[in-house]
């Protein structure tokens, strides 16, 4: 069974204390916050004072995506949200092997992003180092896109990559994700699975939840 991180990027930020309590009551396992900056990607969501007030009413780990550039600067601002995953963009970081040693130096878990065009392979030399590696199977910047075909088997090669290092990454989807696309993405490997719109959307926000998690492999 797959774990499921809901996008509050999704949520209704009129009532954002209501739709975190309902969270919290749900059986997701994760909060998913997407950070973006109007640089990186072509959206602004939302920042620090923001994120402050939903981990206070959160009582789940928070699943920390940042899109933006420069996320190194930011790690100990993730830390005192109480932050369990801080995920970065590969192509946002320069130096990423240094940026993913400061994350796990602070205690959270190191998660690497990868954008639709980039390839597995680029993870190679780093992935024995990282807690997970998230694949966009949408292009970061907004909410509620259809999901790219080509993320099923780009999970299934890094899968691969991970049985071939040795790695213990986790392999966490972010983008278009429900039912069905979630079925086959955790046919292909996938550990995490990110939902917003299907979540938030759904009549039973928390019958969805409970659906995505009891997604499993055909035997």
């Amino acid at each position: 069974m797959p774990l499921v991180s809901p996008s509050l990027l999704s949520a209704d930020f009129g009532h954002l204390s209501r739709d975190i309590e309902m969270l919290n009551q749900s059986e997701c396992d994760w909060f998913h916050l997407d950070v973006m900056d109007g640089v990186f990607v072509p959206n602004i969501s939302f920042g620090f004072p923001v994120m402050e007030a939903m981990a206070r009413d959160a009582r789940k780990p928070l699943d920390v995506h940042l899109m933006i550039v420069q996320p190194e600067k930011f790690i100990r601002e993730v830390k005192a949200l109480g932050a369990k995953v801080m995920n970065v963009h590969y192509e946002a970081c320069t130096h990423l092997h240094r940026v993913v040693q400061q994350i796990k130096a602070e205690g959270m878990m190191a998660g690497v992003t990868l954008n639709p065009h980039t390839p597995v392979s680029v993870l190679e030399e780093i992935i024995p180092d990282l807690d997970l590696v998230m694949l966009m199977s949408v292009n970061p910047g907004f909410g509620g896109q259809k999901f790219i075909e080509h993320a099923v088997d780009k999970t299934r090669r890094l899968r691969e990559l991970i049985l071939r290092t040795g790695s213990h990454a986790l392999i966490e989807i972010d983008g278009g994700v429900n039912r069905q696309t979630g079925q086959r993405l955790v046919e292909a490997g996938a550990d995490v699975l990110v939902a917003g719109s299907a979540v938030f959307r759904a009549p039973d926000p928390k019958a969805e939840i409970a659906a995505l998690r009891a997604l499993a492999p055909h035997s």
